[in-house]
């Protein structure tokens, strides 16, 4: 008898798509086994608060930000890397499984590998696990996310030696050590993406009494934030309402402006990392000194983030290639080779890893 359901769970695993899903506060991207990456987008939904109904996800509900009427509610469903809004997150990755198994033309639900931060509560893991199992997925595998960066970043993670590996996502910072497929020492930030943002709001508010929107904070990141002085300096005109007067108003920033603003948020996350080396056993901080410290998601690309931990901790820093898309290429790794990587995988009674420090 065992060997028969043996024998239909491999022809429903012939027919089922495999999907890994790194559900970022910021983007969410999909990847199906045997396809690659397929999706990339922000997390991102519209409603409509009169029917209930989704609207839009994604880079569609992600134009309407700051544009809608008041039935309609544009909503970030994850806060800090978890989930704050269950319902409209199951129904977002309802949507997306839907969509993937409607490309494939698959008619057997999936499963689903996703990634979680190392720090979060057993319960906000089980509402992880929960969202996505009530959004259609056969079965749910859970993975943290510095642990699929690694894998992602080609570090290898199996061996008896240190690897660490900084993901600095939109929601949180993941810092870990990393050695034979297990969290060695590692602390979560409520410190990334987001936060820069929220900062460079504070102080466009503060410096020029001019309130501007997230989006024009975050393109002022993007197109301005470095940790040093520039050999030509950059500018930029952020438009907003004055806070005196109401109106509409211009204001020129330039890249010291956003460098004075995100450099408190640059020190946490500094401090992060020399706290995780701090606690690393003296053998494996032997291996991390020798092999670098490997830095992952949107944060890698501010320029000259890799030169200060350099300089700050002495030790060899580099960034992963495709530094946006190391967790989901984590996760595909892990998908194709389950077998081999079962043991990582956070288990089915949600317990995390221990080793977080304080």
């Amino acid at each position: 008898m065992k060997g028969i359901f043996k024998h239909i769970d491999k022809m429903v695993e012939a027919v089922s798509t495999d999907i890994g899903i790194d559900l970022g506060t910021a983007n969410t991207l999909v990847y199906i086994k045997g396809k690659g990456i397929v999706l990339n987008e922000p997390t991102i939904v519209a409603i409509n608060k009169k029917t209930g109904q989704l609207v839009a996800v994604g880079n569609e509900a992600k134009a309407m930000l700051g544009r809608t009427p008041h039935h309609i509610e544009v909503i970030r469903p994850l806060v800090d890397g978890v989930i704050s809004d269950f319902e409209v997150t199951e129904e977002m990755i309802a949507y997306l499984i839907g969509k993937v198994r409607n490309d494939m033309r698959s008619i057997v639900a999936p499963r689903v590998l996703v990634g979680v931060p190392s720090g979060i509560t057993n319960v906000e893991m089980r509402a992880a696990r929960d969202a996505v199992k009530n959004a259609g997925a056969r079965e749910v595998f859970l993975i943290e996310e510095p642990m699929a960066a690694a894998i992602g970043g080609k570090l290898p993670v199996g061996k008896a030696v240190g690897n660490m590996i900084i993901d600095i996502g939109g929601g949180n910072t993941d810092i870990a050590v990393i050695s034979l497929n297990g969290i060695v020492v590692a602390k979560n930030l409520r410190v990334a993406g987001d936060h820069l943002n929220a900062a460079i709001v504070t102080y466009i508010r503060d410096q020029f009494k001019v309130l501007v929107g997230d989006k024009t904070a975050e393109d002022a990141k993007v197109m301005l934030a470095s940790i040093f002085q520039n050999d030509e300096d950059k500018e930029m005109v952020v438009r907003g309402r004055d806070v005196v007067t109401g109106l509409p108003r211009e204001v020129v920033i330039t890249d010291s402006d956003i460098r004075e603003a995100i450099s408190h948020s640059m020190d946490t996350i500094v401090e992060a990392v020399r706290s995780v080396l701090e606690k690393t056993p003296p053998e494996v901080l032997s291996d991390v000194m020798q092999r670098g410290i490997h830095i992952a998601g949107g944060g890698a690309l501010i320029p000259g983030l890799s030169s200060l931990l350099e300089d700050m901790m002495q030790v060899p820093v580099y960034i992963v290639p495709d530094p946006l898309r190391a967790v989901v290429r984590g996760t595909g790794i892990v998908l194709e080779n389950l077998d081999l990587y079962e043991e990582i995988l956070v288990d089915n009674e949600g317990e995390l890893s221990p080793y977080l420090s304080e």
